[in-house]
């Protein structure tokens, strides 16, 4: 028969809940324990990463931008009178004279206006000569017309004097005195007349002549306008450069001001370059640069910064101020720099590929031992084309990592392999 032994049983009750509470005492320091541990440092391979070091000095600031070659003479040859194309003469890419013919246009309604202009122009001379003749005529008319007058006073007044003294010696009546003194009162009004009446002739001739004259002049400029319309058929290049654009076909119909081609002076190029709008804000007129034609860098200097911003960039034209080398043609794609400034004693780095305008960011810096690199803030500054102006957060000689490292943002610390 089996004896109870309840003292057994509670001894291994007793042990089991000493396991159990020493169990979870030992679980919960080592959850607390490795609650504490640091995430492990991760671990960079140095090969893919741009290291650089901090260095201080004098820094010349540009921005730099990319573009292409262009003209800086450029006519646009539209046609004075409209037409059917009777005759392409010149083709794309052929040098031209100021006279050189590019096509031959046909309008035989311009050559008849002409022609109607011409002859309208020819019997206005003829119209205004007349009238100067008749107008010197009735001048001549009135001139002698105030002789006659002041002549047949002067001959009364003689008279007048000898009719007195005979009047006084009683050889003549009262009646005759007074018939004598009646005429040459007549005759000074009659000469008076004929003074104002020439005074007005003279003084009529220059407006008629000028309202004729402004008349045919008016004509002449019909007639010139009407010549050079069919002068403009035959469409001439008007400068001296190479045809660039001419897209016309044989009897094709032109209207009056329509574009028929584009000449250029390929000696005299410039560079129209497109800088971002967040650097264009530093871009002066007259401010120096370089050109680079993937065949030579030639010097540069800005002339002209447009207005307006054209998805993200600004167009800056730079007029070359050296000799361009063999191969520079327009529409060459080529790269401009353009400088800003120069600073004498500055800390500066090389530009990252990131926070390269004003402000802070972080940057890593390896540590003495050259293997582990430390995140730290670093205010940045003007910026250049490969170089920006350290503010603070770093000292010259420092080494830092350059690369675009996002993808360790919540990263405080990583080794160099």
């Amino acid at each position: 028969m089996d004896v109870a032994r309840p003292d057994i049983a509670r001894a291994k009750k007793r042990k089991r809940n000493r396991v159990i509470i020493i169990s979870a005492i030992v679980l919960a320091v080592t959850t607390y324990g490795l609650s504490r541990l640091k995430p492990a440092v991760p671990n960079v391979d140095r090969n893919l990463v741009w290291i650089d070091t901090v260095k201080r000095g004098p820094l010349v600031r540009q921005v730099q931008g990319s573009g292409t070659l262009v003209p800086e003479d450029i006519r646009w040859i539209t046609s004075r009178a409209s037409g059917r194309v009777d005759k392409i003469v010149l083709r794309p890419g052929a040098k031209v004279e100021p006279d050189s013919v590019i096509v031959v246009l046909y309008n035989t309604e311009v050559a008849q206006t002409a022609n109607q202009a011409e002859t309208q122009f020819k019997v206005g001379e003829a119209e205004l000569a007349n009238l100067r003749f008749q107008l010197e005529g009735d001048l001549l008319a009135a001139e002698a017309s105030a002789f006659r007058a002041q002549g047949q006073l002067d001959e009364l007044k003689a008279t007048n004097d000898g009719d007195k003294r005979l009047f006084e010696k009683g050889f003549i009546t009262t009646s005759d005195l007074r018939r004598s003194e009646s005429n040459l009162a007549n005759a000074e009004r009659a000469n008076e007349a004929e003074k104002k009446r020439l005074v007005s002739t003279k003084d009529g001739l220059a407006p008629r002549l000028a309202a004729k004259t402004a008349a045919v002049e008016q004509l002449r400029a019909t007639a010139k306008l009407r010549r050079e319309e069919v002068e403009g058929l035959q469409v001439k290049a008007g400068m001296t450069g190479v045809l660039q654009v001419m897209s016309l076909q044989i009897g094709s119909q032109v209207g009056s001001g329509t574009n028929l081609a584009r000449v250029a002076d390929p000696s005299r190029l410039k560079a129209e370059i497109r800088v971002a709008e967040t650097q264009a804000k530093d871009v002066r007129i007259g401010q120096v640069g370089t050109v680079d034609t993937r065949n030579g860098i030639v010097p540069a200097k800005v002339i002209r910064i447009d207005p307006a911003v054209l998805q993200g960039t600004v167009t800056v034209d730079l007029e070359v101020t050296g000799e361009l080398p063999a191969g520079a043609r327009p529409d060459l794609s080529v790269d401009g720099i353009i400088e800003l400034e120069r600073l004498t004693d500055v800390m500066f780095t090389s530009r990252p590929a990131f926070g390269t305008g004003k402000g802070s960011v972080g940057i890593f810096r390896l540590e003495a031992d050259g293997i582990h690199a430390q995140r730290v803030p670093v205010q940045l500054g003007r910026s250049s084309v490969t170089s920006v102006e350290v503010v603070r957060g770093l000292e010259p000689g420092d080494r830092i990592i350059l690369s675009d490292m996002s993808q360790w943002d919540g990263v405080e610390r990583i080794t160099l392999k």
